[in-house]
């Protein structure tokens, strides 16, 4: 199992540098202000909430998420201002952001359109001697020696319309492509790339006690296969959520997609959710591992404000 992890990490380590470098969400709907700065105040009241993922069960080194986002209207709901703490760790790496989130927010049709900006601040550490080479430690030059350290600001941008059964926005949370090399030599064989993402979604009521809600998070990254999350949930008396997601992906040679996902959470009262979700893996290395697991929980302080009475508690 061991060598298996080192493999997988380093797969994940290649994936990372190359293609789509920021983190997945299966439970995205509920994590949206980290996707898009555009959804900051969208809640109608103050919210925190706390996120974590750990990928891969049973792979030593696996990718690891922890979140922290605050966010709050302002100014009769026309302003929406937040923040969040965010880890990341894969193997030797961990990495470190923190990003403040501001949405302008204008009444349009039946709903607001919320005009976001953020700015984020990202500590990369690598901690070189965690890891295992085919000869020792310090006699291949080529391998760093000890821990290295990169801060790479960045900024995004995004759109996001909501109404009181539908939304859609449009983000890109990293506009600059910084070099994230850590090395001290010349030159810049990492950078960020930008990631393009498209969330939508909408509710329908089906009956007095259920409401069905189809949801995708759609993802594109240049040089990298197009990636996206499909989602059915439903509510049962606006208090029990279940559901079922699939996300594209896998390999060429296994068609089937990266994984099947089950959601289910729960409305505690009017201020508190809790939700689960378990990834089944589809893809060539889902032998390897017994899948990846989610849990968000999501504290809402107060009443909604008056401009905010008609939209959904559900997309928070």
């Amino acid at each position: 199992m061991k060598r298996t992890g080192t493999l997988l990490i380093a797969i994940a380590l290649a994936w990372t540098a190359y293609s789509q470098q920021e983190t997945q969400y299966t439970m995205f709907m509920f994590n949206k202000l980290v996707i898009n700065p555009g959804y900051t105040g969208s809640a109608g009241r103050p919210c925190i909430t706390a996120f974590g993922r750990g990928q891969w069960i049973g792979v030593d080194g696996a990718p690891q998420t922890q979140l922290l986002s605050f966010h709050m209207p302002l100014a009769n709901d026309r302003i929406g201002i937040g923040a969040s703490v965010q880890r990341n760790a894969i193997g030797p790496q961990s990495d470190y952001t923190g990003e403040l989130y501001y949405a302008y927010r204008i009444p349009l049709g039946t709903g607001y359109l919320g005009l976001g900006l953020q700015g984020s601040v990202r500590h990369m550490r690598v901690d070189f001697s965690k890891t295992e080479a085919t000869q020792p430690n310090g006699q291949d030059g080529a391998i760093p020696l000890g821990v290295q350290t990169r801060l790479v600001p960045n900024f995004g941008a995004g759109l996001y319309y909501q109404t009181e059964r539908f939304y859609a926005g449009f983000s890109v949370p990293r506009l600059l492509e910084s070099n994230i090399e850590l090395s001290d030599n010349e030159g810049s064989i990492s950078r960020e790339v930008r990631h393009y993402y498209f969330l939508v979604g909408a509710t329908f009521p089906l009956g007095e006690s259920v409401v069905m809600e189809p949801q995708a998070f759609l993802r594109y990254v240049k040089g990298a296969p197009f990636d996206a999350d499909f989602n059915l949930n439903f509510w049962f008396i606006d208090q029990i959520m279940g559901g079922l997601s699939y996300r594209l992906g896998g390999t060429k040679g296994q068609g089937a997609g990266e994984s099947i996902s089950i959601l289910a959470g729960a409305q505690i009262g009017e201020h508190v959710f809790f939700g689960l979700s378990y990834d089944i893996g589809l893809s060539d290395i889902r032998d390897q591992h017994s899948g990846s697991v989610e849990g968000v929980l999501r504290f809402c302080i107060g009443k909604k404000t008056e401009g905010e009475e008609a939209l959904n508690p559900r997309f928070y």
